[in-house]
Protein backbone atom coordinates (compact mmCIF):
# COMPACT_ATOMS: atom_id res chain seq x y z
CA UNK A 1 0.00 0.00 0.00
CA UNK A 2 1.25 3.44 -0.84
CA UNK A 3 1.72 5.78 1.87
CA UNK A 4 -0.09 8.68 2.27
CA UNK A 5 1.92 12.28 1.26
CA UNK A 6 1.80 14.70 4.11
CA UNK A 7 1.09 17.62 3.23
CA UNK A 8 3.53 20.58 4.52
CA UNK A 9 1.40 22.24 7.83
CA UNK A 10 1.87 26.11 6.05
CA UNK A 11 -0.49 24.30 2.75
CA UNK A 12 -3.46 26.13 2.48
CA UNK A 13 -5.27 22.94 1.90
CA UNK A 14 -4.13 21.55 5.83
CA UNK A 15 -6.82 23.12 8.07
CA UNK A 16 -4.63 22.96 11.12
CA UNK A 17 -8.07 24.13 13.29
CA UNK A 18 -9.98 20.67 12.22
CA UNK A 19 -6.64 18.96 13.74
CA UNK A 20 -7.40 17.22 17.71
CA UNK A 21 -5.02 19.28 19.81
CA UNK A 22 -4.21 19.52 23.40
CA UNK A 23 -3.69 22.85 25.26
CA UNK A 24 -2.07 22.26 29.28
CA UNK A 25 -1.01 26.15 29.48
CA UNK A 26 -4.28 28.13 29.05
CA UNK A 27 -5.52 30.73 31.82
CA UNK A 28 -9.06 31.00 32.42
CA UNK A 29 -8.93 35.15 33.56
CA UNK A 30 -6.73 35.40 30.35
CA UNK A 31 -9.10 33.93 27.77
CA UNK A 32 -12.23 35.57 28.07
CA UNK A 33 -14.44 37.20 25.38
CA UNK A 34 -14.48 41.18 24.79
CA UNK A 35 -18.63 41.11 24.76
CA UNK A 36 -18.37 38.94 27.85
CA UNK A 37 -16.13 41.42 29.73
CA UNK A 38 -17.95 44.32 28.70
CA UNK A 39 -21.46 43.07 30.18
CA UNK A 40 -20.26 41.66 33.36
CA UNK A 41 -18.37 44.82 33.88
CA UNK A 42 -21.23 46.84 33.18
CA UNK A 43 -23.63 44.94 35.77
CA UNK A 44 -20.41 45.02 38.37
CA UNK A 45 -19.87 48.61 38.13
CA UNK A 46 -16.49 48.24 36.56
CA UNK A 47 -14.86 50.97 34.14
CA UNK A 48 -12.77 49.43 31.47
CA UNK A 49 -10.88 51.51 29.16
CA UNK A 50 -12.99 50.75 26.50
CA UNK A 51 -16.93 49.51 26.02
CA UNK A 52 -16.62 48.24 22.04
CA UNK A 53 -15.59 44.43 21.71
CA UNK A 54 -13.40 44.93 19.14
CA UNK A 55 -11.35 48.57 20.57
CA UNK A 56 -11.48 46.73 23.84
CA UNK A 57 -10.23 43.44 22.47
CA UNK A 58 -6.92 45.85 21.09
CA UNK A 59 -6.17 47.54 24.20
CA UNK A 60 -5.79 44.16 25.78
CA UNK A 61 -3.58 42.87 22.99
CA UNK A 62 -1.28 46.18 22.63
CA UNK A 63 -1.06 46.41 26.11
CA UNK A 64 0.28 42.90 26.57
CA UNK A 65 2.41 43.38 23.91
CA UNK A 66 5.21 45.90 25.92
CA UNK A 67 8.10 43.35 26.52
CA UNK A 68 7.43 43.73 29.76
CA UNK A 69 6.08 40.47 32.37
CA UNK A 70 4.44 43.01 35.02
CA UNK A 71 2.80 45.40 32.64
CA UNK A 72 1.39 41.96 30.75
CA UNK A 73 0.36 40.72 34.20
CA UNK A 74 -1.53 44.32 34.75
CA UNK A 75 -4.23 43.36 32.36
CA UNK A 76 -5.74 40.94 34.23
CA UNK A 77 -7.22 43.68 36.69
CA UNK A 78 -9.96 44.06 34.14
CA UNK A 79 -10.52 40.12 33.47
CA UNK A 80 -10.53 39.34 37.13
CA UNK A 81 -12.60 42.09 38.25
CA UNK A 82 -15.48 40.57 36.34
CA UNK A 83 -15.16 37.17 37.77
CA UNK A 84 -16.42 37.51 41.02
CA UNK A 85 -19.57 36.43 41.38
CA UNK A 86 -20.46 32.77 40.78
CA UNK A 87 -22.77 33.61 37.66
CA UNK A 88 -19.76 35.21 36.01
CA UNK A 89 -17.62 32.53 37.30
CA UNK A 90 -19.86 29.83 35.15
CA UNK A 91 -20.67 32.13 32.20
CA UNK A 92 -16.74 32.62 31.47
CA UNK A 93 -15.98 28.69 32.30
CA UNK A 94 -18.41 27.92 29.65
CA UNK A 95 -17.77 30.30 27.03
CA UNK A 96 -14.01 29.10 27.72
CA UNK A 97 -14.95 25.58 26.84
CA UNK A 98 -17.02 26.43 23.96
CA UNK A 99 -13.94 28.34 22.81
CA UNK A 100 -11.11 26.30 22.77
CA UNK A 101 -13.89 23.38 20.79
CA UNK A 102 -14.12 25.99 18.25
CA UNK A 103 -10.06 25.97 17.87
CA UNK A 104 -10.07 22.24 17.43
CA UNK A 105 -9.08 21.57 21.31
CA UNK A 106 -9.93 17.87 22.01
CA UNK A 107 -8.77 18.16 25.85
CA UNK A 108 -7.51 21.15 28.26
CA UNK A 109 -5.77 21.96 31.42
CA UNK A 110 -7.57 25.02 32.51
CA UNK A 111 -5.34 27.08 34.86
CA UNK A 112 -6.78 29.81 37.62
CA UNK A 113 -6.19 30.99 40.80
CA UNK A 114 -9.26 31.02 43.40
CA UNK A 115 -7.87 32.97 45.56
CA UNK A 116 -8.53 36.00 43.37
CA UNK A 117 -12.21 35.70 42.88
CA UNK A 118 -13.24 36.02 46.60
CA UNK A 119 -14.09 39.78 46.64
CA UNK A 120 -17.77 38.82 45.57
CA UNK A 121 -18.07 36.96 48.99
CA UNK A 122 -17.59 33.61 47.46
CA UNK A 123 -15.16 31.30 49.75
CA UNK A 124 -12.75 29.27 47.38
CA UNK A 125 -14.92 25.93 47.51
CA UNK A 126 -17.68 28.18 46.13
CA UNK A 127 -15.56 29.42 43.30
CA UNK A 128 -14.21 26.28 42.15
CA UNK A 129 -17.32 24.66 42.07
CA UNK A 130 -18.53 27.56 40.17
CA UNK A 131 -15.89 27.17 37.25
CA UNK A 132 -16.43 23.37 37.46
CA UNK A 133 -20.33 23.78 36.62
CA UNK A 134 -19.23 26.14 33.70
CA UNK A 135 -16.72 23.85 32.26
CA UNK A 136 -19.68 21.25 33.06
CA UNK A 137 -21.78 23.06 31.33
CA UNK A 138 -19.37 24.35 28.31
CA UNK A 139 -18.97 20.02 27.61
CA UNK A 140 -22.01 19.63 27.22
CA UNK A 141 -23.10 22.76 25.25
CA UNK A 142 -19.54 21.25 23.23
CA UNK A 143 -21.36 17.48 23.00
CA UNK A 144 -24.94 18.93 21.72
CA UNK A 145 -22.84 20.84 19.08
CA UNK A 146 -21.77 17.18 17.74
CA UNK A 147 -17.88 17.40 19.07
CA UNK A 148 -15.96 16.32 21.89
CA UNK A 149 -14.15 17.71 24.43
CA UNK A 150 -12.25 17.05 27.96
CA UNK A 151 -11.17 19.93 30.74
CA UNK A 152 -9.75 19.71 34.34
CA UNK A 153 -8.92 22.17 36.52
CA UNK A 154 -5.14 23.26 37.62
CA UNK A 155 -5.71 25.07 41.04
CA UNK A 156 -3.09 28.24 41.07
CA UNK A 157 -1.48 29.67 44.04
CA UNK A 158 -0.27 33.63 43.59
CA UNK A 159 3.43 33.25 44.82
CA UNK A 160 3.17 36.76 46.43
CA UNK A 161 -0.06 35.84 48.30
CA UNK A 162 1.54 33.21 50.97
CA UNK A 163 -1.39 30.91 50.54
CA UNK A 164 0.10 27.89 48.59
CA UNK A 165 -1.14 25.48 51.60
CA UNK A 166 -4.49 26.46 51.74
CA UNK A 167 -4.67 26.60 47.57
CA UNK A 168 -2.96 23.00 47.69
CA UNK A 169 -5.39 21.72 50.36
CA UNK A 170 -8.16 22.95 48.30
CA UNK A 171 -7.04 21.47 45.47
CA UNK A 172 -6.84 18.07 46.66
CA UNK A 173 -10.15 18.22 48.30
CA UNK A 174 -11.71 18.77 44.93
CA UNK A 175 -9.46 16.56 43.10
CA UNK A 176 -12.70 14.21 41.88
CA UNK A 177 -14.72 17.56 41.46
CA UNK A 178 -12.46 18.12 38.20
CA UNK A 179 -9.21 19.70 39.95
CA UNK A 180 -6.57 17.73 38.49
CA UNK A 181 -3.81 19.50 39.02
CA UNK A 182 -1.83 22.44 40.99
CA UNK A 183 0.50 25.28 39.78
CA UNK A 184 2.28 28.68 41.03
CA UNK A 185 2.08 31.50 39.00
CA UNK A 186 2.22 35.54 39.22
CA UNK A 187 5.66 37.14 39.98
CA UNK A 188 8.47 34.37 39.13
CA UNK A 189 11.53 36.60 39.99
CA UNK A 190 12.19 36.67 43.76
CA UNK A 191 9.50 34.61 44.53
CA UNK A 192 10.85 30.48 44.38
CA UNK A 193 9.13 27.24 44.79
CA UNK A 194 11.09 26.61 48.07
CA UNK A 195 9.47 29.61 49.34
CA UNK A 196 6.19 27.02 49.55
CA UNK A 197 8.20 23.80 50.33
CA UNK A 198 5.15 22.40 52.66
CA UNK A 199 2.65 22.28 50.29
CA UNK A 200 4.52 20.55 47.59
CA UNK A 201 5.42 18.38 50.18
CA UNK A 202 1.65 18.18 51.05
CA UNK A 203 0.99 17.57 47.42
CA UNK A 204 3.47 14.96 46.90
CA UNK A 205 2.18 12.84 49.90
CA UNK A 206 -1.31 13.14 48.32
CA UNK A 207 -0.19 12.22 44.61
CA UNK A 208 -1.45 15.16 43.71
CA UNK A 209 0.31 16.17 40.16
CA UNK A 210 2.25 19.77 40.12
CA UNK A 211 3.45 22.06 37.62
CA UNK A 212 5.09 24.90 38.24
CA UNK A 213 5.23 28.51 36.12
CA UNK A 214 9.50 28.15 35.73
CA UNK A 215 12.34 29.82 33.29
CA UNK A 216 9.79 32.39 32.12
CA UNK A 217 10.30 36.11 34.17
CA UNK A 218 13.52 34.15 35.88
CA UNK A 219 16.46 31.72 34.61
CA UNK A 220 17.70 28.18 35.52
CA UNK A 221 17.74 28.76 38.87
CA UNK A 222 13.99 29.34 39.22
CA UNK A 223 14.02 25.86 36.72
CA UNK A 224 15.77 24.18 39.55
CA UNK A 225 14.38 24.89 42.33
CA UNK A 226 10.70 24.21 40.49
CA UNK A 227 12.19 20.69 40.30
CA UNK A 228 13.86 20.21 43.77
CA UNK A 229 11.71 21.87 45.73
CA UNK A 230 8.57 21.92 43.59
CA UNK A 231 8.53 18.66 42.41
CA UNK A 232 7.40 19.88 39.35
CA UNK A 233 6.63 17.25 36.70
CA UNK A 234 5.99 19.85 34.09
CA UNK A 235 7.37 23.04 33.47
CA UNK A 236 5.13 26.02 33.07
CA UNK A 237 7.02 27.66 29.42
CA UNK A 238 10.38 26.64 31.17
CA UNK A 239 11.86 28.21 27.72
CA UNK A 240 15.02 29.59 29.82
CA UNK A 241 16.21 26.18 30.04
CA UNK A 242 17.83 27.18 26.93
CA UNK A 243 20.11 29.68 28.50
CA UNK A 244 21.56 25.98 29.51
CA UNK A 245 22.27 25.23 25.98
CA UNK A 246 25.63 25.98 23.78
CA UNK A 247 25.48 25.74 20.37
CA UNK A 248 28.49 26.35 18.56
CA UNK A 249 28.89 26.69 14.85
CA UNK A 250 31.48 26.09 12.64
CA UNK A 251 31.81 26.58 8.62
CA UNK A 252 32.08 23.09 6.88
CA UNK A 253 32.32 22.32 3.71
CA UNK A 254 29.90 19.91 1.96
CA UNK A 255 29.85 18.31 -1.51
CA UNK A 256 26.88 19.97 -3.73
CA UNK A 257 22.82 18.21 -3.72
CA UNK A 258 24.37 16.55 -6.92
CA UNK A 259 27.49 14.93 -5.56
CA UNK A 260 29.51 16.71 -8.51
CA UNK A 261 32.88 17.72 -8.62
CA UNK A 262 33.23 21.36 -7.78
CA UNK A 263 30.08 21.68 -6.29
CA UNK A 264 30.40 22.62 -3.51
CA UNK A 265 29.09 24.94 -0.70
CA UNK A 266 29.66 26.25 3.04
CA UNK A 267 26.87 24.75 5.80
CA UNK A 268 26.88 25.80 9.19
CA UNK A 269 27.24 22.71 11.55
CA UNK A 270 25.83 22.73 15.40
CA UNK A 271 27.86 21.34 18.19
CA UNK A 272 25.48 21.34 20.81
CA UNK A 273 26.33 20.92 24.25
CA UNK A 274 23.77 20.32 27.11
CA UNK A 275 24.12 21.76 30.52
CA UNK A 276 23.27 19.57 33.72
CA UNK A 277 19.91 21.23 34.45
CA UNK A 278 19.05 21.13 30.80
CA UNK A 279 19.79 17.76 30.56
CA UNK A 280 17.82 16.60 33.37
CA UNK A 281 14.78 17.99 32.00
CA UNK A 282 15.95 16.64 28.84
CA UNK A 283 16.76 12.95 30.17
CA UNK A 284 13.63 12.88 32.02
CA UNK A 285 11.43 13.98 29.86
CA UNK A 286 10.02 16.81 31.79
CA UNK A 287 7.43 18.55 29.83
CA UNK A 288 8.21 22.11 28.88
CA UNK A 289 4.78 24.25 28.43
CA UNK A 290 5.90 26.79 25.70
CA UNK A 291 3.71 29.75 24.85
CA UNK A 292 5.56 31.08 21.71
CA UNK A 293 3.62 34.36 21.52
CA UNK A 294 3.47 35.38 24.95
CA UNK A 295 6.93 34.05 25.87
CA UNK A 296 7.82 37.43 23.02
CA UNK A 297 5.31 39.43 24.33
CA UNK A 298 6.72 38.99 28.13
CA UNK A 299 10.63 39.20 26.86
CA UNK A 300 10.58 35.51 28.07
CA UNK A 301 13.05 35.36 25.22
CA UNK A 302 14.95 38.66 24.79
CA UNK A 303 18.34 36.74 25.44
CA UNK A 304 17.93 34.89 22.30
CA UNK A 305 16.05 37.98 19.79
CA UNK A 306 13.16 39.56 19.11
CA UNK A 307 11.21 37.70 17.14
CA UNK A 308 9.57 34.04 16.49
CA UNK A 309 12.70 32.54 13.85
CA UNK A 310 14.51 33.93 17.13
CA UNK A 311 12.42 31.51 19.75
CA UNK A 312 14.58 28.62 21.35
CA UNK A 313 11.59 26.75 20.87
CA UNK A 314 12.97 24.65 17.61
CA UNK A 315 16.16 23.99 19.44
CA UNK A 316 14.28 22.27 22.03
CA UNK A 317 12.21 20.35 20.07
CA UNK A 318 14.64 19.39 17.80
CA UNK A 319 17.35 18.44 20.91
CA UNK A 320 14.75 15.76 22.35
CA UNK A 321 13.25 17.89 24.90
CA UNK A 322 9.35 17.03 25.48
CA UNK A 323 8.23 20.40 23.85
CA UNK A 324 3.92 21.10 24.26
CA UNK A 325 2.95 24.16 22.06
CA UNK A 326 0.18 26.28 24.52
CA UNK A 327 -1.68 29.88 24.39
CA UNK A 328 -0.91 31.16 27.99
CA UNK A 329 -3.39 33.79 27.37
CA UNK A 330 -5.91 33.98 24.52
CA UNK A 331 -7.20 37.19 24.65
CA UNK A 332 -4.21 39.48 25.67
CA UNK A 333 -2.00 37.52 23.34
CA UNK A 334 -4.56 37.59 20.56
CA UNK A 335 -3.92 34.21 20.03
CA UNK A 336 -5.51 30.50 19.14
CA UNK A 337 -3.75 27.01 19.55
CA UNK A 338 -4.06 26.64 15.87
CA UNK A 339 -2.75 30.21 15.29
CA UNK A 340 0.34 29.33 17.43
CA UNK A 341 1.01 25.89 15.36
CA UNK A 342 0.55 28.27 12.41
CA UNK A 343 2.90 30.85 13.69
CA UNK A 344 5.18 27.88 14.18
CA UNK A 345 4.85 25.98 10.54
CA UNK A 346 5.52 29.66 9.43
CA UNK A 347 8.55 29.88 11.17
CA UNK A 348 9.99 26.69 11.41
CA UNK A 349 8.69 24.92 8.47
CA UNK A 350 6.88 22.43 10.72
CA UNK A 351 5.26 19.80 8.76
CA UNK A 352 1.70 17.10 9.66
CA UNK A 353 4.14 15.12 11.57
CA UNK A 354 6.15 17.66 13.81
CA UNK A 355 2.71 18.85 14.24
CA UNK A 356 1.47 15.41 15.68
CA UNK A 357 4.52 15.15 17.52
CA UNK A 358 4.25 18.22 19.61
CA UNK A 359 0.69 17.13 20.35
CA UNK A 360 1.47 13.65 21.29
CA UNK A 361 3.96 15.25 24.13
CA UNK A 362 0.81 17.51 25.29
CA UNK A 363 -1.28 14.28 25.22
CA UNK A 364 1.51 12.10 27.54
CA UNK A 365 2.08 15.32 29.98
CA UNK A 366 -1.36 15.59 30.67
CA UNK A 367 -2.55 15.13 34.21
CA UNK A 368 -4.63 11.85 33.16
CA UNK A 369 -4.67 8.02 34.01
CA UNK A 370 -2.57 6.04 31.82
CA UNK A 371 -5.98 4.41 30.46
CA UNK A 372 -7.20 8.15 29.75
CA UNK A 373 -4.26 8.82 28.22
CA UNK A 374 -4.52 5.70 25.75
CA UNK A 375 -7.54 6.93 24.84
CA UNK A 376 -6.66 10.20 24.36
CA UNK A 377 -3.66 9.51 22.23
CA UNK A 378 -5.45 7.22 20.24
CA UNK A 379 -8.23 9.76 19.02
CA UNK A 380 -5.64 12.56 18.25
CA UNK A 381 -3.62 10.32 16.20
CA UNK A 382 -7.06 9.21 14.52
CA UNK A 383 -7.90 12.77 13.70
CA UNK A 384 -4.08 13.76 12.16
CA UNK A 385 -4.77 10.35 10.08
CA UNK A 386 -7.84 11.31 8.80
CA UNK A 387 -5.83 14.70 8.01
CA UNK A 388 -3.63 12.64 6.12
CA UNK A 389 -7.02 11.27 3.53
Amino acid sequence: MTEPILLPASDPTLDIRSLPKVSLHDHLDGGLRPETIIELAAAAGHELPATDPVALGQWFRESADSGSLERYLETFDHTIAVMQTREGLIRVAREFVEDLADDGVVYAEIRWAPEQHLSGGLSLDEAVEAVQEGLEAGVDAVEEGGRLIQVGQLISAMRHADRAMELAELAVRHRYNGAVGFDIAGAEDGFPASRFADAFTYLAENQFPVTVHAGEAAGLESIRDALVHGRALRLGHGVRIAQDIDVEFDAETEEGADGAAGQETDAEVGLVSIGQVAAWVRDRGIPLEICPSSNLQTGAITSFGEDIEAHPIDLLYQTGFQVTVNTDNRLMSGVTLTGEFELLADAFDYDLDDILELTMNAVDAAFLPLEERDALAAYVTDGFNQARG
